[in-house]
């Protein structure tokens, strides 16, 4: 009996223990929970709210929306732009995170470098920056005039393709970042396993490697679609009257035409559609490869 009712004494203060350690650690999350409660959840609301109340509880800048066929044409050169922008990203930031994985400590460390530069520029100063390359008189269509490879300038700018390429610049860092770091925590002795039962580079690669590597492209394509879909600088400097997407949209019916419900209603949407392919991305994301790799 003494012996269990010790057992009883020390299980009770490990709980307790354990208890003031939780309690610990949300007061630890706390101040980052109200942080993020008061400046991200809060203005979310008020957005919700402007749609639905003007003066009075009403849906009627959502049917506006569903009836209009500018909402239409707009959402999907929002969506178009972002899934090629999320597609240029991947393909250029797979091959240089994969470098920085394999690479010698001090090239990885210069990698590095050249992936964060672009983050102690401001985001208006690259767009300009592109500009001054992609205009008409700007320095490619000089160079190419120059060297004879054209009579006259591309249009490389107001267009698709300039916004794709200022964007793309622009996120790349967001592919790559997440992409390092699932690659770097792979084990290259798997790799050294597959090659010594008989697979070549490109086998093992594309069966071991791609396959434990898909969490980092996962994470990658969800943080530069999300970015991209609600993305207004690049797309309003760099684009075309015919390529708006839907922050130039909203910041039209904001700055021009005053109709701050409207433009929440056409804000609230593009949360919930980003939302829903989140969700079912995620969905998809899980299921499992024929390697046996969720």
């Amino acid at each position: 009996m003494p012996g269990s009712s010790a057992s009883a004494v020390t299980a009770a203060l490990l709980r307790g223990v354990e208890r003031r350690e939780e309690a610990r650690r949300w007061l630890l999350v706390l101040p980052a929970g109200l942080f993020v409660g008061v400046l991200l959840f809060f203005p979310l609301l008020r957005i919700v709210s402007l749609s639905v109340w003007d003066p009075i509880f009403t849906l009627r800048h959502y049917g506006h929306a569903f009836q209009d066929p500018v909402f239409y044409r707009v959402l999907g050169v929002t969506f178009k732009v972002s899934l090629l922008t999320t597609v240029g990203c991947l393909v250029l930031g797979y091959p240089v995170a994969h470098l920085m994985a394999h690479a010698r400590p001090a090239v990885a460390n210069f990698l590095m470098t050249l992936v964060l530069v672009s983050f102690w520029t401001s985001l208006l100063v690259r767009t300009y920056a592109w500009m001054v390359l992609l205009g008409r008189r700007g320095v490619i269509n000089n160079l190419l005039l120059a060297v004879g490879l054209i009579s006259e300038p591309l249009p490389l700018m107001y267009n698709l393709f300039g916004v794709l390429v200022g964007m793309v610049h622009v996120l790349l860092p967001f592919m790559i970042l997440p992409l390092y770091s699932v690659m770097k925590g792979i084990d290259r002795s798997l790799m050294l396993a597959a090659q010594n039962l008989g697979a070549g580079p490109f086998r093992s690669f594309l069966w071991v490697f791609l396959p434990l590597s898909f969490p980092g492209v996962t994470g990658g394509c969800l943080l530069v679609f999300m970015i991209s879909a609600g993305y207004f600088i690049t797309p309003a400097l760099l684009g075309g009257r015919t390529d708006m997407m839907m922050g130039q949209l909203i910041e039209l019916e904001v700055s021009q035409l005053l109709n701050w419900g409207y433009a929440s209603a056409l804000a609230t949407i593009l949360f919930v559609v980003v939302a829903l392919l989140f969700l079912a991305y995620r969905r998809v994301a899980t299921l499992r490869l024929p390697s046996g790799a969720s």
